[in-house]
């Protein structure tokens, strides 16, 4: 599959800089694709392994290498089932733990079971932690002349420098709002007919996605978008005083740890662009945010988004959704000014 024609053109610009090495013969050992959560990294890398795994790829002047789709190699991938592919994913513990990684290292220094090269998809790299990261540097460090390695970071979320600077790095960027929308639309129309949200609906969920079309077809298919109105509608009760913490915290808590952090992060990072002059993503939230946007200098909006990552961060260790809402919750109220007003 070749995933810039694949419905995804914002994937162009990646896929035929990646062609352009592999005309040069400048594959890497390992590549790092960046891109914002939804923007179809992990597509990209499956299209990738299929390419590189393929015994007769195709070539034409437009498109440049892609799977021939009927070789054995081809009809492994399409079954999901090739032996010489393997995907590393976060665990319940959401990381990547250094068991899986010494299972990919032993896979690395292994034969190809019946290929000519062995793909590893690290999905994602920015979940490692200390240990895993470090037992993957010897893999990068000493790689077999017959593995590629690809690990995926989201945006936003750190990389440990000693796995970057072994890395060649690819940009996967978001495509621009009528890209986005034409995707999602066409997304929409193979849903049952009674399923299929409204234009209006679809256009909340690109605009909380921050154009992120996969993102906003998750929101569009999942409860997320019923549970975050309902977080928002507590959140302003009790910003005016008129819900306790715990209260206010059982709709975050419903939408898990991260569903939860991603909401405050968004929001946080819509009061820094209205305190830098700009203007909010979430739109229904915007005279909320307007409001503390008039009493908090910018700083205060970054001193949120801190405290998200640290919660992010302790998340590695089972933390309480709800008491990790809670703590949020407390630091948005102090962003209240002193005498109240309606928000």
């Amino acid at each position: 599959m070749n995933p810039s024609e694949a419905s995804m053109p914002w994937l162009h610009e990646a896929w035929q800089s990646l062609q352009k090495r592999l005309a040069e013969n400048r594959l890497p050992h390992a590549l790092l694709v960046t891109g914002e959560r939804g923007v179809g990294k992990r597509m990209f890398a499956d299209g990738l392994a299929a390419l590189l795994i393929c015994d007769q790829p195709a070539s034409d002047s437009d498109n440049g290498h892609q799977p021939c789709g009927v070789c054995k190699q081809c009809e492994l991938v399409s079954a999901g089932t090739h032996p010489d592919i393997r995907i590393y994913t976060p665990e319940k513990s959401r990381m990547i733990k250094v068991d899986q990684v010494r299972a990919l290292s032993t896979f690395a220094v292994s034969s190809p079971q019946v290929g000519q090269r062995k793909i590893a998809i690290i999905d994602r790299a920015d979940q490692l932690n200390i240990n895993s990261a470090n037992a993957l540097l010897k893999t990068l460090e000493e790689p077999s002349d017959d593995v590629v390695l690809i690990l995926l970071q989201e945006s936003g979320r750190p990389v440990l420098p000693t796995i970057r600077s072994r890395c060649q790095n690819l940009l996967i960027a978001i495509p621009d709002g009528d890209a986005a929308a034409r995707w999602l639309a066409a997304e929409v129309m193979k849903l049952d007919e009674a399923d299929q949200p409204s234009a209006e609906l679809c256009g909340k969920a690109l605009a909380l996605s921050g154009n992120a079309p996969r993102l906003a077809y998750e929101y569009l298919t999942s409860d997320f978008l019923t549970q975050r109105d309902q977080a928002l509608a507590q959140f302003r009760q009790f910003m005016k005083g008129q819900l306790t913490v715990g209260e206010a915290a059982k709709p975050f808590k419903a939408m898990g740890l991260e569903g939860a952090l991603w909401l405050f992060e968004g929001w946080a990072a819509d009061l820094a662009r209205i305190t830098a002059g700009g203007s909010p993503r979430d739109t229904d939230a915007a005279d909320m945010l307007g409001y503390l946007a008039k009493s908090n200098p910018p700083w205060r909006a970054h001193q949120i988004l801190e405290l998200i990552h640290e919660a992010r961060s302790a998340g590695v260790y089972n933390v309480n959704p709800e008491l990790e809402a809670g703590r949020l919750l407390i630091a948005w109220q102090d962003l209240m000014p002193r005498k109240r007003a309606s928000v």
